[in-house]
Parts: structure tokens; C-alpha cells; sequence
């Protein structure tokens, strides 16, 4: 018998995400549709303020990214004005987005994608001798893996479950024959997926050291806002006790920098010894998922970390392009201002736009005007023959892409970096699996392991360039030469981009008359889950999830896996409105 299975919301993810999914008489899925169920609008807020003040609230699109948003929209604000930010400011936005990608990934592989594969409550079968000893057999250099620390680590979950509730566990499909892992396996993730928690506590002081706080740390046009001291701390000049010769006490000094450096040790450190060996280790129970959730079969990628500023592509530590079909040896070129590639589609999304819903439009010319057809909550289904997400649909001339890991380790793969191409020529022989299978929720999962590594290794050498540059006399962090509004033209237009943990993510500005016209963001979760374009092409997830047997429609493990191999943020990608459509919030700009 065919049915629809809702999944809503899909749980271990930021915002609201529902799935659709029709499937055959067998349980296998054959149309799948998206749909992100909260709207906002930034954009609209943003109309009018002054652009130096735009990545203060562009930075709020999304409070688990922490950082991205701010980071793309003092770009498009550069881009727009052709500022040029100092080398120890490129720098420091570098380890900052790194520290970005290392915590977030190692957070989303354990503690929102990781209990996909993991069965919590069979850890408490396991022998933990026994998973000692495997322990030491997938990492001999961690050092927690003692007979004891996994007995404790037991202990704790049978004291929630004992108590009839599994606290942070709760809500899994525990038991289900989906999961593959003997009981130790589980334990020693169980283990991790503590860990994890306490090691991303200390590596997030890394945003707060040059920004000030996390989350959301502080930007600032033209460079970053953190000055560097090269001089001892001192008191005095009769101008407070946080006064240092001309230089606030709050500088970055050599003591700030050390943390710093020790912080990277530490991410490199759990990044080398639990994260990489417990992926290959679990995916090795999981190698048929290596045939399956491929998706659009296109992905794009901005380019991000450069070591010469972003005027210089060629510099870009992760290269810009677009493979079509999963063809690697041609790699066609991605161009932000060219308004016939990047387009943003309504055909099936809840808002207007003045020339109809089937136009795309670039996002210089976007638009964001709510128009909410669905159906009034509660409802069972949405018309998905019609609008069903608050979601747009971007495309890249015509075509649906994929953002993200996956996107970026075949672009440096297809490139020839050499790093890379050793880490997944390793993990293919490893798992014993062919290049295909990178195509698949597998390789999508394993692919952001990869690159957690590749970027992690990269962070000491741009650490390692900024403590040459101070050394040889360079402390600047600003460039003050355009901060003053009269020396800019009269209207500016500019895109800001960066490779954001979840993909390929980009604002566009317009200035006229020195504030902000048309504000337009394009995020990562926006090209992974937006809804079928006017043409019919299925978004990513869409396509995705075409083909999967759901073993117990009740319990879809199955769409989990592979909607969690994205590591969707649909609070980034969705644009405040009550179910009727209307207006909740009006903010007025004096």
C-alpha cells in the first residue's frame, strides 16, 4: 500500500524542517518534498541601517553558525565598497571560521548525526574491557580508553535509563534493526559523544579571544576589531587600571596569542585521535549507505581562506567552482555578480515576486514579500502540488546544486590537493569502497570528517603567519581608509561569500546614499533544502532521499540519516509572520 510519511519536525537540527515522503508498496520512497516551516526576515530589517551595522543583525540569521553570517555580510560590504582589509586581519577571520568549522562539525557528528548510527541503549550490553580494547585498536594514542572510564561512562546511562528516561538520549528509534554496531562500538561513540561535550567547551574560547564573546563574536568593516599589543602589560599613566601605554588592556598580546595556539593544538589533537578514527570506524558497519542518498549529482562551492584576501582566488585554501553530473575533471567557474547564474526561484515557496512566481531573480534585484497559501496548523499534509516552504529555491543557471563538505572535499579532490587526495584515497581503501560511493549519505558524512582535518592542519599555519608578521613589526588589524561614509559612491553594489560549516553561503548588498537598499542572504540550507523550482527539479534533500526503503514508516530512521548527512540549518535558511501572513514585528529606522 502507498502512503506519505511525515517527518515533522526533523529533530537534532536548528529551525523547523518537515518531510513528505510518498512511497511505494514496497516502503520505498519515490517523491520526497522539503519544507522549512519558519519564516523571519532579516532582509527586511535590514533595509535602510547603515552597512557598517549590517553584520550585527545579519549575524542573528542563525545562532549555531555563529559567526558566518557576520563574516559574509562585512564582505559584501567590502566588495560592495572595494575595501581592502590588512593581512592580520585575513588571518584572524581564517583561524576564526576554521575554529568554526572544527567545533561545529565535531559537535554535529556527535551529538546531532552521530546517534543516527548509534544505538544508545545497546551500550549497556557492552563489556567495557572489551571496549577498551577496541578502543585502543581504533585510536592506540587517546588516552581515555581505560576498562574503568567506559564502565563509568556505562553506568551514567543506565542511571537514565533506570530512571525511565533517557535525558539528552531521549526520543531515538533505539532497538531498531537499522543500527548496526556491536555493543562496544556503541559504548566507545556513547564515550565520545561525552567527550565531545566538554572538548567543545574550551575550544569555543577561541572566538571570544579575538572577538570578544561566543556566541556571535564581534566584526568590524575593514578589518577586525581585536588590536594587537606587542608590549609588556603595565599600569599606569593615571588613566585606569586597564591602560597600557597608549594600548587598552583588552588588546591581543603574546599571552592571548599562546591560548590561541594551544587552543588549535587541542582541536588538532581530538580532531586526529577520536573524531577520524571513530567515523572510519563506524562507517564500516555502514558501507552499503556508500549506494545510496546521493542527491542532485551538482555541487558548487564559493572558495574560501585565503591567504592574500579575497581579491585573490587563487590564493582561496578551498577553491571555487561547479561540478556538474559528477563529472570531476571539468570544473566550471561561479561568478556572484553575474545575475544569469545565481537565481532564486518561488514556484513553489510562500512569498511573491512583482514579475511572477516562476521568474528567478538574482539576489541584487531579490525580493522578500511573505505570501502564506498553506494550509491553517494543524494540518496532516500540505498541497506540495502547489507552495509548501518558506524556503526559496536557488539555482546556478537553471540548475539545482549541493552546498557543503561533500561539495568542497570533490572540489579540492578534483583539483589535485594533495592533502585531500591522500585523506580519501585512505578512506576509500579503508572502508573498501569505490570513488562512487563519495556520491551518498555516506560520503557526504565521512567527506565533513575529512575536511574537519584538512582545515584544522591549515589553522597553525595561518597562526604561525600572523605571529611572522607581528614579529616583523605588522600589527595592524584595521584599515580605517574608507570607514567614513562621504568617500563612498553613491551607490555600491556587493557580494560577500564564504565557505560556511554547511556549504556555500553569500549576501548581497546595494548601497544608495550611504545606507542599505536591498539586503539579500542565499545560505547554505537554502540550496540543500529548497523546495522543486518551477521546471520540476528537486532540491538536494528532495532528490536525496529518492529511493530509500523505510524498513518502519513509524520509526524513518532512514530519511534521519541522510537529511542529518546535510547538517541542515534551517533557521539560516528560512526569512516574522503569523500563520495568517501577516506582520508581527515592524521595525522603524530613524
Amino acid at each position: 500500500m502507498t502512503q506519505t510519511v511525515v517527518v515533522d519536525p526533523i529533530t537534532r537540527i536548528e529551525g523547523h524542517l518537515r518531510i513528505e515522503a510518498e512511497t511505494d508498496a514496497e516502503g520505498r520512497i519515490t517523491q520526497a518534498s522539503s519544507a522549512g516551516t519558519m519564516v523571519r526576515g532579516i532582509e527586511i530589517i535590514l533595509r535602510g541601517r547603515d552597512p557598517r551595522d549590517a553584520w550585527a543583525f545579519a549575524q542573528r540569521i542563525c545562532g549555531v553558525c555563529t559567526l558566518v553570517h557576520g563574516i559574509a555580510s562585512v564582505r559584501a560590504v567590502e566588495d560592495a565598497l572595494k575595501y581592502e582589509i590588512p593581512a592580520n586581519a585575513q588571518l584572524i577571520r581564517n583561524l576564526m571560521i576554521a575554529a568554526q568549522y572544527v567545533h561545529d562539525h565535531v559537535m554535529h557528528f556527535y551529538h546531532l548525526h552521530a546517534l543516527d548510527w548509534v544505538d544508545v541503549v545497546s551500550a549497556l550490553k557492552a563489556d567495557p574491557k572489551a571496549t577498551s580494547q577496541l578502543a585502543q585498536m581504533v585510536s592506540p594514542s587517546y588516552p581515555r580508553s581505560s576498562p574503568g572510564y567506559f564502565a563509568d561512562v556505562q553506568k551514567k546511562v543506565k542511571t537514565f535509563v533506570e530512571g525511565g528516561q533517557l535525558g539528552i538520549f531521549a526520543n531515538g528509534y533505539w532497538g531498531h534493526p537499522a543500527y548496526k554496531l556491536p555493543p562496544e562500538a556503541n559504548l566507545m561513540a556513547l564515550a565520545h559523544y561525552l567527550d565531545a561535550l566538554t572538548w567543545q567547551r574550551d575550544v569555543a574560547k577561541l572566538h571570544t579571544i579575538f572577538g570578544g564573546k561566543n556566541p556571535h563574536p564581534n566584526f568590524v568593516v575593514g578589518g577586525v576589531p581585536c588590536a594587537i599589543s606587542v608590549h609588556p602589560e603595565h599600569k599606569g599613566h593615571g588613566k585606569g587600571p586597564h591602560y597600557r601605554g597608549g594600548e587598552a588592556a583588552t588588546s591581543l598580546n603574546m599571552v592571548g596569542l599562546q591560548n590561541v595556539k594551544n587552543i588549535i593544538e587541542q582541536m588538532r589533537t581530538f580532531v586526529d585521535q577520536v573524531y577520524v578514527p571513530d567515523t572510519l570506524a563506524i562507517a564500516g558497519f555502514y558501507k552499503d549507505w556508500g549506494k545510496q542518498g546521493e542527491g542532485v549529482g551538482n555541487f558548487m562551492t564559493y572558495g574560501d581562506f585565503p591567504e592574500k584576501g579575497m581579491s585573490d582566488p587563487s590564493s582561496y585554501l578551498i577553491p571555487s567552482g561547479v561540478i556538474l553530473n559528477r563529472d570531476l575533471s571539468t570544473i566550471h567557474p561561479v561568478d556572484l555578480h553575474d545575475e544569469n547564474q545565481i537565481q532564486e526561484y518561488v514556484s513553489h515557496s510562500w512569498y511573491k515576486y512583482s514579475g511572477g512566481k516562476d521568474k528567478g531573480l538574482h539576489p541584487y534585484a531579490g525580493e522578500t514579500e511573505f505570501n502564506y497559501t498553506g494550509p491553517k496548523p494543524p494540518y496532516e499534509h500540505l498541497d506540495t502540488a502547489k507552495d509548501y516552504s518558506w524556503l526559496k529555491s536557488p539555482r546556478w543557471k537553471g540548475k539545482a546544486m549541493e552546498v557543503g563538505p561533500l561539495a568542497r572535499v570533490l572540489m579540492l579532490y578534483a583539483k589535485g590537493h594533495e592533502p585531500t587526495k591522500e585523506l580519501v584515497g585512505m578512506t576509500l581503501k579503508k572502508l573498501d569502497i569505490p570513488v562512487p560511493a563519495l556520491f551518498s549519505t555516506l560520503g557526504r558524512t565521512a567527506a565533513r570528517t575529512l575536511e574537519t582535518k584538512i582545515i584544522a592542519d591549515a589553522m597553525m599555519t595561518w597562526y604561525d603567519n600572523l605571529i611572522a608578521n607581528i614579529k616583523a613589526g605588522d600589527v595592524r588589524t584595521f584599515n580605517e581608509t574608507k570607514w567614513d561614509p562621504s568617500s563612498w559612491p553613491a551607490v555600491a553594489k556587493g557580494a560577500g561569500f564564504m565557505e560556511a560549516p554547511r556549504g556555500a553561503l553569500a549576501h548581497w548588498v546595494v548601497i544608495k546614499d550611504g545606507k542599505i537598499d536591498n539586503y539579500q542572504a542565499v545560505v547554505p540550507s537554502t540550496w540543500n533544502a529548497g523546495p522543486r523550482d518551477s521546471q520540476g527539479q528537486d532540491g538536494p534533500y528532495e532528490a536525496a532521499l529518492k529511493g530509500h526503503k523505510l524498513h518502519d514508516p513509524k520509526q524513518p530512521i532512514e530519511i534521519l540519516r541522510t537529511i542529518h548527512s546535510f547538517d541542515p540549518c534551517i533557521a539560516c535558511a528560512v526569512h516574522v509572520t503569523n500563520p495568517d501572513g501577516e506582520e508581527l514585528v515592524k521595525v522603524k529606522i530613524k
